[in-house]
């Protein structure tokens, strides 16, 4: 699997909907040190979404330049301890399609894991994106199948249909306790899982230390059924 995405640019990869257009030459606010019930009370005022929004850029920021910062072989021997307790969590995955998605600046890598799942009786899928503002596509891949460089030059499958997971397997920059997912900030996955007929599984996969205390969670924001790390899982 030759394409690797992974660099040292933390500017995200696409426009973040959940941020303002402004910016700051100082930090915007102390969102950091309110308690989360604050935050959740004061949630319908605009000045305070624009908090939470500003705040989560902030953490964005530091989140994925210390993932970064995790050595290289370290972050290979997380992603095995992962891949292991996703078998544990997913025992019995025959016939079952599986969106995973390709590893993107220090994520955790699944490839090897995807080859797993396919030995297992499973199909794995990757995500495209259509374009911004709108809800992800899935196509079945496995090990050999034609690739192309989509949207940020992340490697896509070049042909197939359309198919609906069973389960989605979806990257994290941050989580908390109550399994809310930090992303990129574009709100793909939370738009996607919306529009979905039927609610698939849903498992945010990330590092350990990419736990905070709360992402305060706003009302598009769609709650991980389980959350699993190198160290366990959440539900």
């Amino acid at each position: 699997m030759p394409i690797d995405n992974d660099n040292g640019k933390i500017n995200t990869p696409v426009h973040d909907d959940d941020e303002p257009t402004a910016t700051y030459a100082s930090p915007p606010c102390f969102m950091h040190e309110l308690s989360p019930e604050y935050a959740m009370e004061m949630s319908g005022s605009k000045s305070a979404d624009d908090d939470v929004k500003r705040w989560r850029k902030s953490e964005r920021q530091r989140l994925i330049e210390m993932r970064l910062a995790i050595d290289a072989d370290e972050r290979a021997g997380f992603s095995d301890e992962i891949a292991k307790r996703l078998n544990l969590l997913l025992s019995d995955i025959k016939g079952a399609i599986i969106s995973t998605y390709w590893p993107f600046r220090g994520e955790p890598d699944l490839r090897p894991w995807m080859e797993q799942v396919v030995a297992r009786g499973g199909q794995c899928a990757l995500p495209l994106v259509v374009k911004s503002g709108h809800p992800l596509i899935f196509r079945c891949w496995k090990h050999g199948d034609p690739l192309e460089r989509g949207v940020w030059n992340i490697p896509v499958p070049a042909a197939g249909p359309e198919v609906v997971p069973d389960i989605v397997i979806a990257p994290v920059v941050g989580f908390d306790q109550d399994c809310f997912r930090l992303g990129y900030g574009g709100g793909f996955f939370d738009r996607t899982l919306a529009g979905l007929s039927v609610k698939p599984k849903v498992v945010g996969v990330g590092y350990s230390s990419a736990e905070i205390n709360t992402i305060y969670p706003q009302p598009h924001d769609i709650a991980m059924d389980t959350i699993v790390t190198e160290a366990r899982s959440i539900s």
